[in-house]
């Protein structure tokens, strides 16, 4: 099978819908099927490899090779994340079908458009959140799911959603009360082979100055505004609560962006430096390891611009439990591999963690081995693209 995967951003500019894009690709093409990454052209035209920057840059053959397979196109125009791509009327000639990943602002009306030139080929949307944003953007956002989301999605043959929790109260919820039959439910997946148990890195321990005998709790995600609503400064507050009731935990905080300045004044306003710690920027290479230093996990998002939680994922397929906000969409994924808290709240989230440390040794290693068959039974991507090939060829059978 031909297939085209169409998606506003990809590796090596990671983030969460293009690393859907590039597991799924990746285990498709090892089925046999011919797959086309479309995306939009973000950098001066040269090979990924002579990229420098090491945020710009993956260092692992696995996704030097896929990457390599993407066809990059220059938008007419270009916006962030909204691009505009109308190579893709002629680009998409010959395909069996096509699999758009929304939002995908400036491209979505021209996927429409070519469906209504071709409705005998099968287009798969997947409706991966609500488009949200600050100020301007934010109003922006909302007139556009108002008036234009629908026109788009119920061109769709089916409409994918990782979570239908998060459809329910999402912009999309009436799209989905009206046309019930256009939507499956296909939460995404985790390499389990790569985030999987590993021996604590003990390097990394001298690297942050952290005490083995002192609870561990890691944040990974993005620190600069696009990512405002992750909810460090509620994490920050819990750990002030612990630390002042004699119950002190440390903290190890992946990520980097503009707010991480304002983080790190803060950690020093509650006099947490030597219990809170700062990794930056780390490689996709070296994340696992991460995951593998840490006792728990914590993902303390503030509201619906977090509609999954791919890290969580990462954690749990690491044998680490977690502890995330009570937001639709990611307490699908919490429940599995932990528990979680009421959003916003840090008291709660304070005792969340502390409950958790309640737990024996015995008890904590029993989570570990838990989390982590949930990760192998639910989550594997060989599962999840089992079930979306099966989509696939309905589909095409069908056209």
């Amino acid at each position: 099978m031909k297939i085209a995967h169409i998606v506003s951003s990809f590796p090596p500019y990671y983030g969460g819908m293009g690393n859907v894009v590039f597991q799924t690709a990746g285990e498709l093409r090892n089925r046999g099927h011919e797959v086309v990454v479309y995306t939009p052209q973000y950098f001066e035209e040269k090979e990924i490899k002579d990229i420098d920057a090491p945020e710009e840059k993956e260092h692992s053959k696995k996704l030097q090779d896929q990457i390599d397979n993407v066809k990059r196109l220059r938008p007419s125009f270009q916006y962030g994340n909204a691009a505009r791509l109308p190579q893709l009327y002629e680009e998409l000639q010959g395909f069996d079908l096509v699999h758009m990943h929304y939002p995908f602002f400036g491209t979505a009306s021209i996927i429409r458009k070519w469906k209504k030139k071709n409705p005998t080929i099968p287009l798969v949307i997947t409706y991966h959140m609500d488009p949200r944003g600050l100020g301007w953007k934010g109003f922006v956002f909302k007139i556009y799911s108002k008036y234009y989301c629908g026109r788009v999605l119920t061109v769709a043959d089916k409409i994918i959603a990782s979570s239908f929790d998060y459809v329910e109260s999402s912009e999309a919820f009436q799209l989905l009360k009206n046309f019930p039959d256009k939507w499956i439910e296909l939460p995404f997946g985790v390499d389990s082979e790569r985030f999987s148990p590993r021996d604590i890195p003990v390097n990394l321990l001298e690297l942050y100055n952290l005490n083995p005998k002192i609870p561990i709790v890691l944040f990974v995600g993005g620190m600069d505004i696009a990512h405002y609503f992750k909810g460090i400064p509620i994490l920050l507050e819990a750990i002030l609560m612990l630390q002042k009731q004699n119950t002190p935990v440390q903290a190890l905080l992946v990520g980097d962006g503009e707010l991480r300045k304002e983080f790190e004044i803060k950690v020093q306003a509650y006099d947490l430096s030597e219990y809170v710690k700062f990794a930056g920027y780390v490689s996709n290479e070296d994340l696992p390891y991460y995951y593998n230093l840490a006792d728990i996990f914590v993902l303390p998002s503030i509201h619906q611009g977090e509609a999954f939680g791919m890290v969580l994922l990462e954690a749990m397929s690491s044998g680490l439990p977690v502890i995330a906000s009570n937001l639709p969409g990611v307490r699908t994924v919490a429940v599995d591999g932990g528990k979680v808290f009421e959003t916003s709240n840090a008291h709660d989230l304070a005792e969340s963690i502390y409950g958790f440390f309640l737990n024996d040794s015995e008890n904590q290693l029993l989570w570990r081995k838990k989390v982590r068959e949930m990760v192998e039974k639910k989550y594997s991507w060989y599962k999840i693209v089992d079930k979306l090939e099966g989509i696939y060829n309905e589909l095409v059978n069908k056209s």
